[in-house]
Order: C-alpha cells, then structure tokens, then sequence
C-alpha cells in the first residue's frame, strides 16, 4: 500500500478543521441572539406595533432590511458578532422610518444592552419619551414626525454617550435644561415643537455641537450670547422661533458655520451683524429680522455661498459691487428692503429685487428678465404703469370690477356666469395672466424649496382624498412658494371690493399614517395689511382635503389690489417628505361690492335717449293744460255742478220781479 504524503495529510486535517468550524458556526447561527434580547425584541414589537418577521434577526446575516422603495422607507435591524470574550451576536441599531407604526416609544428597548441607534423617524407613534431610556447607553435618538408630546424626561441627562436628538415635528413641551447636561451632544433638532420660555443658560455647556435647530417654537427673549460658545457649530437654524432681535454680536464667535438661518425675529430695528470671518458660509438667510443698515460688501468674499436672502428687512442704499462675484451663488433673494439707485445688470444668477425703491429710467427695465424680478421694485414717482414695473407708459384701457383666478389650475374653470381663469405657470418669479382681457398677474419670491430633496416645483398637486361637494375642480392643484406669493390685480375701479380666498390641504395625506401630521401655517396680507396670522388650512377646514374659504375685504383707492401669502418659518418643513411648507391656495375671487349691471348703456346714448323724452312730456303737459284739463275750476263753478239744477242767466229786473 502506497504510503500517503505528509503534505496530503496535513491538507486533509485542514479540510475537516474547516468543515467542522463552518457546520459549527452554521449551526450556533441558528441562534445567536441571546434568549433574553430575544424576549425583549419580542415586547418592543408588540409596544411598537411592528410585525416583525423574523425575531432573531442576528441569525440571518446580522442585519434585517427591506429593499429602499423610497429615500425615508427603511427597516434596519443590525447586530455586532465581535464583541470580545462574547459568543453571542448583539442588537446595536434599530431603524424603522416611514413604517406608520401606531403604537409608543417602548421602554422594553433598556433590555439591549449593546444598543447604540434607535430611529423611529415618520411613524405614526404616540405617547412619551419612557424615563428607562436614560439609562442606556444610546449615541444617537431620533424620532422626526410623529405624534409624541409631553416633557423631555430628566433620566435622559444620563445618557452621556448621547451623539445626536433629533424631536423635530412633534408637540414636545417643558423645560429644556435638562439637554445642557449631555456633554457629547453634536446634533440637537427641536424644530416644530411647543417649547416656551427663554432658552436654558445650560445649554452654554454643550461646546461640542455642531448642528442646532430651534425653529417654530414660542421661545421668548434674545438670542443668548452664550452662542460664542459653540465654536464648533456648522448649522444654525432659528426660523420663527419667537425669539426677539437684534441678533447678538457674539455670533461673530462661529467660524465654522456652513448654514445659518434666522428668520422673522420680534423686537428693535438692529445694524447688520457681524459676520464678516464667516468665509465657510454655503447659506445665509437673514429675513425679516428688522435689519436696518446697507448690505456689507464683505458679502462677496463668501466664495462658498450659494443662497443669500435678506429679504424683508430695511436695507438702503446700492447693491454692493462685489456681489457680482459670488462665484457659487445660485439664488439672491433682496425682496422687501428699500434699496436705491440703479438696478445692477448682468447678474448669472436668479436674483429678486421685488419691493425695492430703485430709479431707473422706465423706459429700461421690465418686471421680468431671464434671472431677475423686478416687479415693483421702483420709487413710487417711476413706475408710470398699470403693472408697477417702472417700465410701462401704457394706461389701463378701462377699469375692471372683478378677477377670479384658478391658482394653480391648467385650465379655466366656469361656475356660473364666473370664470377663474388658469393660472399654471411654472419657475417663473414674475408673470401676467396671457389671456388678453385679465388684469392680473403673480409674483412669487422663491424659486426653489430650501433642501428639496424631492425636487418639489410651486404648483402642488392633490395626493389625498378630497371632501369637497361644490367646486372641486378649482382645488385638485394649488399655487405654493417657498416664500412669499403675490397676487396683483390692476386696473380695477375704484371701491370696496369682496376678496374671497379658497383653500384646501391637498399634500397632506388623512388617516393613520404620519403624512397626515404636517402643520402648514403662513400669513395673509391684503394691501400691505396682516389680515391672517398664523394661518393653518386643515386645522380652519376641520381636516385634510377639505375647502375652505376666508371671506375678506379690501378698499382700492389707486386702481390697484394686492393679496400676499408669506411664510414666517411656521409649520413642520419635512413632512411627509423635506421641503414641504409655506403658504398654498386653490383659487381666487375678488369682485367689487358697487359692480355696475352687466346690460350697461353708455353715457351719451343714455343722453340720447333722455332728453327726447323730456321734450315729449312737457309738450303732452302744455296740451293738457291748454285744454283745461290740467286748470283749476273756481269754487262757484265746482258749487253749481254739484247741483242737480236748471241753471241760465237772469237780468236784474227779472231777479226783483
């Protein structure tokens, strides 16, 4: 018998180490979640309503996902199998977004140990955060858009290893100073919540931020200058927050910022802050923070920058020079400020100079060029025609007494003897209606939704189901904006007028699910007067898909009528989907409360006709009275016709006899 190589040998006990390792290791895989971790997985199920098909989803690879039908619908349960001196595999993150699960936060999540990420963002869920959860050891909580109220709970400061909270678009309310005590916190979201008072002097502590958003809230007081203090910060979002102004100077502490938003600040007019070392800057939004002051021509160092808005404050002056070269810039919005001088030409980017007080020649600009709107946008004494451009020397034709509009609409909708004329214009800032007769036309500052992820444009189609009986066709699209929208009818007779304003939620969605937990609120102004604050469709419609109409008045005393829908950075930002906020309207009717009848005759033939037939009257009157008819009868005579006698005349010798 043939002996058999040492080599041979070795290779074969080689093979069956291996085989006897894989059978092993095929075989533990069956199981390698431990069988409490199981227990608990199966209760976090049951607290969560989640059916979840497989209960020990270590046993499959390590991690549990569904295939991504869209960017926020994910299921990822994953697991570590190399934890040292350990023989079993651990949950360490657990991510449910866009699940429309119905039941609450489970406190059973403290019997995984090894647990790091829980991210239930875009359900359905109620309830409050369980105080068991500060004892975890969590890097990162996130819990965007659902339904969840009640205080931060205290026990949540011990969770020292905490990374990144993210509550936005809930109704969580209380005191926040607990959160000053998290000394690794780098991500920090509270936008659209109910948090009140001033914010904490704790939160001076948290130096390793790097994102913080405090948007639409009811906070009060300043902005603290303890913000120095977050030195590292890249993000900075404080939109409709209820804070006051001036935006304090300590900001100029912040190199590192990338994106900063303050907007609609309450409180004293303010000088421009200092921002001037802030060369990392991508955006900068400073609206409606009563900045009174020229824009610093610092402002074109920023090579990063790709949105600026300072719209709606009181900047004056001329556009600085240096703005032309912002390398990266795509949009310029400088919409409501008080600008002068000459409108600057040969700008590569978008650019609204809309409500401003530039004097150019009128014979030189029109409301829209290819990247500017410039509707409005002139001193009063410039603008000589209907549209307010500065550029049109044309008069109106006539004075109208009505404009309906189908905002949003492709087509012209009848309803009666009214016809709301189409109004599906698309990316552009500026434009009038095209029919030949209308006399209005829209302006919109915005072109584009602040991280629009989803590429959303400004007509909004229906995606719920409507409940609506009269008129549903004027409200299965809508006009939207980013920021403000404005309606501008001219030409138009002057008197009270009856606005009639229609409104419908079409992007939410009703039903149990988290698209229907979105909160749009924006304002209303009618010739330049707040006449809606805090406006929220579903909620004056009494739910989702639902009309509603807010019967206004206005007074026009120069021919003109302005409607305009703004948002003061209120309402949820990101639900269902990012960039899904600000001001929508279904449609328009504005008529005069004197409209003059439709069969209407002009003035000379109604002369015409009148004063042949006041000739033809007095002449019937002179024949009448030339006959007696019209005469009076002298007592004697009316005496004597009353009695029945034989009456003549008598001589004197003939009475006496």
């Amino acid at each position: 018998m043939k002996k058999t190589s040492p080599y041979i040998s070795f290779f074969l006990l080689l093979f069956f180490v291996f085989s006897a390792f894989c059978f092993s290791s095929l075989a533990f895989g069956q199981a390698t979640l431990p069988q409490d971790e199981v227990e608990a997985l199966k209760q976090i199920t049951k607290t969560l309503d989640w059916d979840l098909k497989n209960i020990d989803p270590c046993s499959v690879g390590g991690i549990i996902s569904n295939p991504v039908r869209s960017t926020s619908e994910i299921i990822n349960v994953s697991c570590d199998c190399s934890i040292a001196n350990d023989n079993f595999c651990h949950i360490i993150t657990i991510i449910l977004s866009a699940q429309n699960l119905q039941g609450k936060l489970p406190p059973e999540l403290v019997k995984l140990p090894y647990l790091q990420e829980i991210n239930l963002t875009r359900n359905y869920l109620s309830g409050t955060i369980p105080r068991e959860w500060g004892t975890m050891n969590l890097t990162k909580i996130a819990l965007v858009a659902n339904g969840l109220s009640g205080e931060i709970p205290k026990e949540l400061a011990n969770i020292t290893t905490l990374k990144t909270l993210s509550l936005e678009f809930n109704n969580f309310y209380g005191n926040l100073s607990v959160l000053g005590s998290l000394p690794h916190l780098e991500i920090l979201d509270l936008t659209s919540n109910n948090f009140t008072g001033e914010l904490p002097e704790t939160f001076s502590n948290l130096i390793t931020l790097k994102e913080l958003r405090l948007g639409d809230n009811q906070f009060s007081g300043k902005i603290p200058n303890f913000i120095q203090k977050w030195t590292g910060l890249e993000n900075l979002v404080i939109q409709g927050s209820g804070f006051t102004g001036p935006i304090p100077s300590e900001i100029s502490y912040l190199l590192n910022l990338e994106d900063l938003r303050i907007s609609d600040l309450n409180g004293p007019q303010s000088k421009f802050p200092p921002l001037d070392n802030m060369t990392n800057l991508g955006v900068l939004i400073l609206r409606s923070c009563n900045i009174n002051d020229t824009i610093p021509n610092y402002l074109g160092n920023f090579k990063n920058l790709k949105t600026l808005d300072l719209s709606y404050n009181k900047l004056g002056g001329e556009i600085p020079e240096s703005l032309t070269s912002l390398s990266s810039i795509k949009y310029i919005y400088l919409t409501g400020n008080i600008l002068s001088g000459q409108v600057p030409a040969d700008w590569t980017a978008p650019i609204d100079l809309s409500y401003n007080n530039f004097t150019n020649s009128p014979q030189t600009v029109t409301c829209q060029t290819s990247n500017m709107n410039l509707f409005a946008s002139f001193a009063k004494g410039n603008n000589t025609g209907p549209l307010s451009c500065g550029q049109s020397k044309e008069k109106c034709p006539k004075y109208y007494y009505s404009f309906h509009i189908n905002c949003g609409g492709d087509s012209n909708v009848q309803k009666g003897r009214i016809i709301y004329e189409s109004d599906s214009y698309k990316g552009v800032p500026f434009k009038k209606s095209r029919a030949e007769s209308s006399n209005w036309a829209i302006s919109t500052t915005g072109v584009d939704f602040m991280d629009n992820v989803h590429q959303y444009d400004l007509i909004q189609e229906n995606e719920t189901k409507l409940d609506i009986v009269d008129d549903a066709d004027l409200y299965t699209k809508a006009r939207g904006s980013p920021i403000s929208l404005t309606y501008y009818g001219f030409c138009l007779a002057n008197g009270n007028y009856t606005v009639n304003l229609h409104f419908a939620e079409i992007v939410f969605i009703n039903g149990t699910t988290y698209k229907s937990l979105g909160r749009r609120i924006f304002d209303v102004y009618i010739q330049g007067e707040r006449v809606l604050k805090d406006f929220n469709i579903a909620k004056e419609a009494k739910g989702i898909g639902k009309a509603n109409i807010q019967n206004l008045s206005a007074y026009v005393s120069n021919n003109e009528l302005e409607i305009r829908l703004y948002w003061a950075g209120k309402g949820t930002t990101g639900v269902p989907y990012r960039s899904q906020y600000g001001p929508l309207i279904s449609a328009i009717s504005v008529t005069s409360d004197s409209l003059p009848k439709h069969n209407h005759i002009s003035t000379r033939l109604m002369a015409g006709i009148v004063a042949p037939t006041v000739i033809v009257i007095i002449l019937i009157i002179c024949l009448l009275w030339w006959k007696g008819c019209l005469r009076k009868k002298t007592s004697l005579e009316k005496e004597l016709r009353n009695l029945d006698l034989q009456t003549g005349l008598f001589s004197l010798h003939q009475i006496k006899a």
